[in-house]
């Protein structure tokens, strides 16, 4: 998953916004303070509505909202800055959810413990009443998660980079009998993440592994070096020497009787495709590699595509976007052309002001990105940023054409961060050009980033999908692998 990177994309794509008030008129506001549910019905499909409040200092406090759509469940967290805010004044009250350009405005009857009033969503009105609800009523958010006991084998393990001279910690699954098995290491997108790949609610390698292993395929899962049971430093690390962990991986599984050594593939999912033709090109240890949501364009033209691409689904005009594309640019600038920290951070201060007056004011009530908080995030994140400027300047396409070993491409075509046409078109060229006819390349419709099922394949919309990762792309990875090296 590349957080990171899409830390990164959040904050060159729009202005940060303020902190978004909740309002009072100094009432009462204990008899709205809990977990409220509801239903409506748009277009012959019925929507449900979940919200919390809470109360601090007496002001009450807006703090969440989800809706579920049929399948789908979309999921909006307040968090410092988020555009939440709730008004109440005598019995009645009014949400606003600007994340989901929806607002709700009701009357509370405290005997009954319900509220009765209007629900508001893209100029449309419906009734709607919200019911209270004990939290442990509210069905659960991650239905994917395996249960222990598991039927095969789980195994923590550690081993070494020689490389680095740091320790890797992660979880090796196989099943019960039988073997040596075919395998697979599970190498994670941008961003430091546990082996289990936690984020956003979600553990998207403890579900694959799971799936996998179930299949009969073993499965490698390590923690990120620096992160749980890794060692390692991880500050200056760029995808190459994250390359070399992988490599470390193949090495112990080779090692191990259970594993058949003909038989270890990589599956990287995001940065961690990017990673994985590395590896293969230089181990022959590699017989296959799945690049999940993986990048075939140099990292610059990602890193614009990406941001477009989000920011025209948060509602940003053409000129908006052209304004964002021009910073960008020159802030990538100072990232690959400056390597001392103290004239990088004198660089971007001076492209955020040059940049701001142009973008302030695109949302009512946010503050412009020269706002002294923001603009010290930004410095964080791209001054003396070794990651940063390798991947902005490393071309995959030129890795992918060396790979020999047979690979599945995959991508979903609501990725904003990977956009699938032009990513998954250049691996395949590059695969051409090398002469490996030994591929499959595949998209899947309503597909997200994550491989989740989703409306606009908007990052807002990771959280709150129940669905951790597409079953019918398990399947179709389990099945590919299991053909391309038998089970």
């Amino acid at each position: 998953m590349m957080r990171s990177l899409l830390v990164l994309t959040a904050l060159l794509a729009v202005p940060v916004p303020g902190v978004a008030g909740q309002e009072g008129d100094g009432v009462d506001s204990a008899g709205f303070v809990g977990t409220w549910m509801g239903s409506v019905d748009i277009d012959g499909m019925e929507q449900r509505i979940h919200c919390v409040l809470t109360e601090a200092e007496g002001v009450p406090q807006f703090t969440e909202y989800s809706v579920k759509r049929g399948p789908l469940q979309f999921k909006y967290t307040y968090q410092r800055g988020d555009p939440f805010k709730s008004t109440i004044s005598g019995n009645t009250i009014s949400l606003t959810m600007s994340a989901a350009r929806a607002s709700y405005s009701g009357t509370l009857s405290r005997m009954a413990g319900r509220i009765t009033g209007t629900f508001t969503q893209h100029g449309r009105t419906f009734p709607l009443v919200l019911e209270r609800v004990d939290e442990a009523e509210v069905p659960p958010s991650r239905p994917q998660d395996p249960d222990e006991p598991f039927p095969y084998l789980a195994e923590d393990v550690t081993y070494t980079n020689p490389d680095g001279g740091h320790a890797l910690a992660g979880t090796f699954t196989r099943p019960a009998s039988g073997g040596p098995f075919p395998a697979v290491i599970l190498i994670s997108g941008s961003g430091l993440q546990d082996r289990n790949g936690t984020g956003l609610g979600h553990r998207p390698f403890l579900v694959l592994a799971d799936h996998f292993t179930r299949r009969g395929i073993a499965v490698l899962r390590y923690d990120d070096r620096g992160v749980g049971g890794s060692t390692g430093d991880s500050e200056a690390a760029t995808s190459r020497d994250f390359a070399s962990d992988v490599l470390a991986a193949v090495a112990y599984l080779k090692g191990r009787d259970d594993v058949d050594p003909g038989r270890i593939g990589l599956a990287g999912h995001s940065e961690g495709g990017l990673i994985a033709p590395i590896v293969a090109v230089e181990s022959p240890d590699v017989s296959y590699i799945v690049l999940m949501a993986a990048p075939g364009v140099l990292g610059e033209t990602l890193f614009h595509a990406q941001t477009e691409s989000i920011a025209r689904a948060g509602g940003a005009s053409k000129e908006e976007i052209a304004q964002i594309r021009k910073m960008n640019r020159a802030l990538f600038e100072v990232v690959k052309s400056e390597s001392d920290p103290e004239r990088a951070d004198e660089a971007i201060a001076r492209v955020l002001q040059a940049s701001g007056t142009e973008l302030r004011g695109r949302l009512e009530g946010q503050d412009s990105i020269t706002h002294p908080l923001i603009v010290e995030q930004w410095i964080t994140l791209l001054a003396s940023n070794a990651w940063l400027r390798y991947f902005l300047t490393y071309d995959p396409a030129e890795t992918i054409e060396q790979v020999t070993v047979p690979v599945l491409a995959i991508n979903g075509e609501k990725d904003l961060q990977v956009p699938h046409e032009e990513n998954l078109r250049e691996i395949e060229a590059a695969l051409k050009r090398g002469g490996n006819t030994r591929y499959e390349i595949r998209s899947f419709p309503d597909l997200n980033h994550l491989f989740q099922h989703a409306e606009t394949g908007a990052p807002s919309e990771y959280q709150a999908i129940e669905e951790t990762w597409s079953v019918e792309v398990m399947e179709v990875i389990a099945d590919w692998i299991l053909r391309t090296v038998g089970g």
